[in-house]
């Protein structure tokens, strides 16, 4: 639970269904196993891993917001609200990147 890796990827290049958007992202934030597969769980458990840098990228976002575009956008908005978690305080430690093809977009 919660190794602390120097950039977690969130690869979402083959995902096909809500449920399995989940287990990616359980798996490659190192989530632990009681992870609920949900918005409110997911908030818990990045909140937990603030303290020390914390620097996310994910690939394959444009799939899941076709596939499934408001859960796509409820994600996105939580990642914003963790990069600002307690009024910036931990801002300087947190790095979410979205990969598109060459380019990459900081949140």
């Amino acid at each position: 639970m919660y190794k602390h890796k120097e950039k977690y990827t969130i690869d979402f290049t083959n995902v096909k269904n809500f449920l399995e958007m989940h287990f990616v992202i359980k798996e490659a934030l190192d989530f632990p196993n009681y992870y609920g597969c949900n918005w409110d769980a997911f908030w818990d458990c990045l909140t937990d891993m603030v303290g020390r840098p914390v620097h996310i990228e994910i690939i394959g976002l444009n799939i899941v917001e076709q596939k499934f575009g408001d859960e796509a956008k409820t994600m996105v908005e939580i990642l914003k609200e963790f990069k600002h978690y307690r009024d910036d305080k931990y801002a300087k430690d947190i790095k979410i990147e979205i990969v598109m093809g060459e380019r990459r977009f900081e949140l």
